[in-house]
This record gives C-alpha cells, sequence and structure tokens, in this order.
C-alpha cells in the first residue's frame, strides 16, 4: 500500500517536464494516488497522464486555465462526477517575471498576480468547498517560494504574488482547521525546470546571481519538490497545517 492508496488528487501546471507539477504528479502516482493533471497546455498534461500510465499508474488530464473561475467549476464538477470526492489538490500552476523594479510593467505585475495568486484563491476557494460538501479532509497544498521569505534581486512581482500565497494559505489554514482540511505553503528555491531555464535565457545576468547562491551548490532535482508535496497530501502530515516547508538547498540559512 502506498501513502497514497485511493486517494484522489489533482495537480494543476502539470505539463511541463521537467517540472514541479510533472514531478509531483509521478510522485503521487508511484504511492497509489489517482492523479489528474490539468494545464493550459493540453497536450502536455496529456503526456504527463501518459507517462504515469505507462509505469503502470492511475492519471487523467485536461485542459484548464487556472485563472478562470468558469475552468475552476468545471474542473472540480469533472472530478465529483467521476470520483466523488477530491482528496488532495496542489494549486502549482505559475508563472515567473524575472525583472527588476525599475524594469517592470503594469501589465507585467498584473500577469504576475493573476497567474500566480488569483488562481491560487480560486483553486483553494473551489477546493474548500467540495471538501466541505463531501466531508472530506483533505489537504490544500499551494506552490510558494523562497522569494517569499527572503529579499531576492530581480523577482518584485514574483515575490509579491508568493508572499501572497503564503499569507492567504496561513489564513485559509486557520478557518478550515476546525473541519480538518489542511492547506500548507512548499517554497521551492532554485529547481531544475523548465521555467527556470526560460527565465535564464530572459535575463541571465539576475538569473547567474539567483544560482550561485545556494549553499548545497547546485539546482535541485524536481523530485525534491515532488517528495515535499507528498509529505504534505499523506497523512503523514496529519497534523500539520498553515506551515510552510521551504525546499531551496539552504538557500535562505544565510
Amino acid at each position: 500500500m502506498g501513502l497514497l492508496s485511493d486517494k484522489i488528487c489533482l495537480v494543476t501546471g502539470a505539463a511541463s517536464n521537467p517540472g514541479l507539477g510533472h514531478a509531483i504528479a509521478h510522485c503521487f502516482a508511484a504511492e497509489g494516488a489517482t492523479v489528474i493533471a490539468t494545464d493550459v497546455d493540453a497536450d502536455g498534461a496529456k503526456a504527463t497522464a501518459d507517462s504515469i500510465k505507462s509505469a503502470g499508474g492511475r492519471a487523467s488530464s485536461w485542459r484548464q486555465d487556472v485563472t478562470d473561475p468558469d475552468g475552476w467549476q468545471a474542473t472540480l464538477g469533472r472530478i465529483r462526477d467521476d470520483y466523488g470526492r477530491i482528496d488532495a489538490v496542489v494549486n502549482n500552476a505559475g508563472i515567473v517575471v524575472l525583472k527588476r523594479l525599475e524594469e517592470m510593467t503594469l501589465e507585467d505585475y498584473n500577469r504576475q498576480m493573476v497567474v500566480n495568486m488569483t488562481s491560487v484563491f480560486l483553486g483553494t476557494q473551489s477546493a474548500v468547498a467540495m471538501m466541505r460538501e463531501t466531508g472530506t479532509k483533505g489537504s490544500i497544498i499551494n506552490m510558494s517560494s523562497v522569494a517569499a521569505l527572503v529579499g531576492v534581486i530581480g523577482v518584485t512581482a514574483y515575490a509579491a504574488s508568493k508572499g501572497g500565497v503564503l499569507g492567504f494559505t496561513k489564513a485559509v489554514a486557520a478557518e478550515t482547521a476546525p473541519e480538518g482540511i489542511r492547506c500548507n505553503t512548499i517554497h521551492p528555491g532554485m529547481i531544475a525546470t523548465n521555467m527556470n531555464k526560460q527565465a535564464a535565457d530572459e535575463n541571465t545576468d539576475e538569473y547567474e546571481a539567483l544560482t550561485s547562491a545556494i549553499p548545497m551548490g547546485y539546482m535541485g532535482p524536481p523530485k525534491t519538490i515532488g517528495d515535499a508535496a507528498l509529505f504534505l497530501a499523506s497523512d503523514l502530515s496529519s497534523y500539520i497545517t498553515g506551515t510552510q516547508l521551504v525546499v531551496d538547498g539552504g538557500m535562505i540559512n544565510q
């Protein structure tokens, strides 16, 4: 029996490989979960689900724009129809705009906030409503960042969005704890994903400054975040809510 046997788990932003959502989906499936992988990139989400099934796991996928309230209702409604409940939701979908304050436009800022923060609000609100409806003592995992905990040059809007995720999650955890619904954040440092590669291509100087600040000396593999999410989704963390799990190779320990 796996840590997530018979659990129904939604992972957003699951298309990119290597990526956090892809790794989380695989970690969950390997521990017995039925995984629903969603992404605005429907083909990429399907590829993630197909790779899980090829490895003997259970998965399905479809396109989801996490900034669309109607899309959230459709996604949770489909999960309710197909499985009857949701046990864990990982609000992982996100983007990064790597710019200093003087270079940041209002359009950049607004796009960063709606994808990284508003989507988490929509996903958490929808998940809590369904968990309450079905009486499920579930786990909601919201992806934040070390940028929410320490000052990092060149990530002004990104830091604002991830700091919002942190504060929002703590408030939700306080509201839902009496019902056994847990809500926590994960704070990745520099992880070897496609999103970080894109950030490096767009602003090499800022990216090199960030990577040079990793005490362990290397970027973490995506599976390290998958393992952290697995812990928070499983009963191993049954008495943990409103906390932040930092996975950063020691970046904030400076």
